[in-house]
């Protein structure tokens, strides 16, 4: 009698201990889903901020036509992007597009000074920092899920059910870190 309490004992503490561990990847995919969404909120926030940057700035730059083209094309690219890879690629291609706007914008005094374009500005800016912040916090949450999930013995109730996978970071290369950070030049 005492043999089987035992038995029952330990039996429910490993399924107790599975279900624990199942329930915290669960939650921590959730956290990263979350996270996501929240990234692909604000990057379609700023997408929809874009036509009014390069409306603005055509108004004094007409003749920077393939600057608005490489805006145009690198918002659909975000728009369009499905996976964390494909946002980072498109991400790229945004700072580089958006580094060109501004620079032109530096060549004209008059636009620098436009209230429309001033307060498109400080929009972006608003939205870039919290892009930053949903990037850190789903990063942050990858990086949890992906330890959780490589580690024993959270990886064995992994592989006994097979729900969650390795994520991706939300990353710009060390080398575009450097192109964004330094501004294209614009010649007229």
């Amino acid at each position: 009698m005492i043999i089987a309490i035992i038995v029952v004992v330990v039996l429910v503490l490993i399924v107790a201990t599975i279900a624990g561990m199942y329930n915290a990847l669960v939650s921590l995919n959730e956290r990263v889903d979350e996270a996501w969404s929240d990234i692909t909120v604000q990057l379609k926030y700023r997408a929809d901020l874009i036509p009014n940057v390069v409306e603005t700035v055509k108004g004094y730059a007409k003749h920077e036509k393939e600057t608005f083209q490489m805006v145009t094309e690198a918002r659909s690219a975000v728009m369009g992007a499905k996976t964390v890879k494909q946002a980072a690629a498109a991400e790229k291609e945004m700072q580089g597009a958006l580094g060109r706007i501004f620079a032109i914008a530096e060549a004209y005094p008059e636009l620098k000074a436009n209230a429309n374009f001033v307060k498109l500005q400080e929009q972006l800016q608003d939205v870039e920092d919290k892009i930053q912040a949903a990037r850190r916090f789903y990063n942050a949450g990858a990086k949890e899920l992906n330890t959780k999930i490589k580690t024993f013995p959270s990886n064995i109730v992994n592989n006994m059910f097979g729900h969650f996978k390795k994520r991706d970071y939300f990353e710009v290369e060390e080398s575009e870190k450097a192109k964004i950070a330094k501004a294209p030049e614009v010649k007229f």
